[in-house]
């Protein structure tokens, strides 16, 4: 079913908050609530951010190997999440988003207890794949967007989303830093802390936002990952945007996993430049999503930002290849506005493509191709790094990693250009012949 069809379809569009369930309380569902929960569900995994390399390398002897068991640490947790995300996203289709995201913080408090208290490498390993494989929050957020919200609204609200995500990865990155300098374990404490009152705080207010008449029978077939991500190919109207949300995560997850490296080997930056760019990151992602997307919408479509915010994101990542001064490096976050508006713009149109019934699944099989591209890419950040690392500071092929990353978001700009020509190639056709 297409966008436009869900959109005019009663049956199949969502309802608005003022007719979203309300649990026995009364409280009606609605984005406030959900905005609330995962503002407190990211604040607690950004403190652990600056702090969890530190301790892995605590259980190692040496930098080579804390590097190694760190990419292990980071391995587990995504090929946890890869499985897991579609299982939990269609568990959320058939019992409803609030257990499943009270599930998730339960596995979040867990794994950040236990990590604070791991006596040895292979518990923090074990940890990390249990929270890998509970941890889909954010599907499921997305999918409680989904079901409070018009077709029309979606792209709006999805910013939202991603401007609370920007919210919590400035505060709590700078908060786990803090308290990481007076014990390396203190921020772990702090985020399953954080983790609990937000168990509490669904338990005691957050609304169901998923009625009963729209849940549907979970199988297992459906669940697994290769069948879920078929599926979202599937989706009418969606196709090839699965390519471009996988190209534009590959490049987005390799930029993370070398940033420090390097701005490091080429700027010699430390953990406090590192913080500010960072900083820099969550602040772009709050004002443009959580505000500015909001005008664009007004005076554009989500398939034109996906385009536009394509091609910025290509240019952006060839001008941090070719910076030669680290306030570069800034001043291209600041000048990237559209890149940030690609994500919620993406989640938008392939939300509208799914029925009411399917929105977890959906959501759950978008996280878990991201978790696929999170292991792939610091495999091939890495690499494209270790090429270039013995270069000097100024030479060209430094920015190798971040051609790269351009190259894959042009790639994903030229697919997302085609697909959209098509539509409305096909649009205009039905409509001729009507």
């Amino acid at each position: 079913m297409t966008a436009r069809a869900v959109a005019a379809d009663p049956s199949t569009e969502p309802r608005g908050d003022a007719a979203a369930p309300a649990v026995p309380g009364g409280r009606r569902a609605a984005m406030r609530f959900i905005l609330i929960a995962v503002l407190i569900d990211m604040m607690s995994i950004g403190l652990i951010i600056p702090v969890l390399p530190a301790l892995v390398g605590g259980f190692t002897g040496n930098a080579t190997d804390a590097a190694f068991w760190f990419g292990v640490v980071s391995f587990t947790f995504g090929v946890a999440n890869f499985f897991g995300s579609p299982i939990l996203g269609a568990l959320s289709d058939r019992f409803g988003r609030r257990p499943v995201l009270l599930l998730g913080f339960c596995g979040l408090a867990f794994s950040f207890f236990a990590t604070a208290l791991a006596p040895a490498l292979w518990v923090l390993v074990a940890v990390r794949l249990v929270s890998g494989a509970l941890q889909a929050n954010a599907a499921v957020a997305q999918s409680y967007v989904a079901d409070i919200s018009t077709a029309q609204e979606r792209a709006k609200r999805f910013g939202l989303l991603g401007a609370t995500f920007g919210v919590g990865f400035i505060l709590g990155p700078v908060t786990g830093g803090l308290l990481g300098d007076i014990d390396l374990r203190l921020p772990f404490y702090a985020a399953g802390t954080l983790a609990l009152l937000n168990t509490l705080y669904g338990i005691f207010v957050l609304p169901e936002s998923l009625p009963r008449a729209q849940r549907r029978r979970f199988e297992w077939r459906r669940a697994n990952p290769v069948t879920a991500l078929r599926e979202l190919t599937a989706l009418r109207g969606v196709g090839p945007l699965v390519v471009v949300l996988g190209l534009g995560s590959l490049a987005q997850f390799t930029l993370h996993s070398t940033w420090v490296l390097y701005t490091g080997l080429k700027f010699g930056w430390g953990p406090k430049e590192n913080g500010w760019s960072l900083f820099a990151v969550g602040l772009m992602s709050a004002l443009v999503q959580g505000g500015l997307m909001r005008q664009l919408l007004k005076r554009t479509t989500p398939q034109r930002l996906v385009q536009l915010g394509l091609v910025s994101s290509a240019v952006s990542y060839l001008c941090w290849g070719l910076s030669t001064e680290g306030w570069m490096m800034i001043a291209v976050i600041f000048l990237n506005i559209l890149g940030f508006t690609v994500t919620a713009s993406l989640q938008s149109l392939v939300s509208n493509a799914a029925d009411a019934t399917r929105q977890g699944t959906t959501m759950g099989s978008v996280a878990s191709l991201s978790s696929l591209m999170a292991v792939l890419a610091p495999l091939t950040g890495a690499g494209l790094l270790t090429l270039v690392s013995h270069r000097p500071q100024g030479d060209f092929w430094m920015g190798l990693p971040f051609y790269f990353c351009a190259l894959l978001q042009a790639i994903a700009a030229v697919v997302a250009y085609k697909h959209f020509r098509r539509q409305r190639g096909a649009a205009h056709a039905a409509h001729e012949a009507a």
